[in-house]
């Protein structure tokens, strides 16, 4: 079985620990080092290519969303942090997935499977005489057809979607849209990491929560209901 090298980077010992035991259970995944700084880390990055990189947001010298704009080629990049207000810089920087400290080990599962789903369709590109190759810009937006118009709606806009029949209804900072598409179809095309299904017929941006009571979300003023079936997880993705 041909393995993914990963290169676990954090200032806590712990830390590093608990990712160093989840990847010893999984076959396919070899440590090629833990690092305890973002220098000791770009070190290896220059001399080894790195499949997967698991790295902390809180550290010093350089701290992780800093250090990951340096970063060029193919790694699959998972953050793994106890700050929540960083995940919309994460998905500027295309990251797999962004794990809440403390996670469990399916929760971290989750996110290798997404890596190496990515690392399995991902077109090999041009290497440079450094071995590193150049890196696509993640798209931060999508592009919605609605009354005969194309709108162009950023992420970090999009404060929620509600499934209506054959449309969705899509509630933003600057107004709300009402395309003709499946609920399941603009589902595909957010990240997960930063949109998460709270309903069967919502689907919220996490960093647009207000807060949480109940089994209701507070997006501003307004009240989207929790599904039974999809609470356990919710909590589990905001790290509560």
């Amino acid at each position: 079985m041909s393995k993914y090298q990963c290169l676990i980077v954090d200032d806590e010992p712990i830390a590093r620990d608990i990712v160093e035991r989840y990847c010893s259970h999984m076959e396919h995944l070899h440590i090629v080092s833990s690092c305890g700084n973002a220098l000791e880390a770009r070190s290896v990055l220059q001399s080894q290519q790195i499949d997967i990189l698991l790295l902390d947001i809180n550290m010093p010298v350089i701290d992780g969303i800093s250090f990951a704009r340096t970063l060029k080629g193919k790694t699959e990049l998972i953050f793994t942090t106890a700050y929540k207000e960083f995940a919309t810089d994460a998905f500027d920087l295309n990251a797999c997935d962004y794990l809440l400290k403390p996670f469990s080990f399916d929760r971290f599962i989750i996110a290798i499977d997404k890596a190496v789903e990515r690392l399995q369709t991902k077109p090999l590109k041009p290497q440079s005489a450094t071995g590193l190759g150049e890196s696509k810009p993640a798209e931060d937006y999508i592009f919605l057809k609605t009354n005969g118009k194309v709108f162009k709606i950023m992420h970090a806009e999009l404060l929620y979607a509600e499934a209506q029949g054959n449309y969705t209804k899509i509630v933003t900072t600057k107004g709300t849209f009402g395309p003709k598409m499946p609920f399941s179809g603009l589902e595909e095309l957010l990240p997960a990491f930063l949109f998460l299904r709270v309903h069967r017929s919502f689907l919220v941006n996490k960093s647009m929560i207000s807060h949480i009571e109940g089994n209701r979300i507070f997006i501003n003023q307004t009240e989207i209901p929790i599904g039974s079936i999809y609470k356990e997880a919710m909590l589990k993705e905001l790290g509560l």
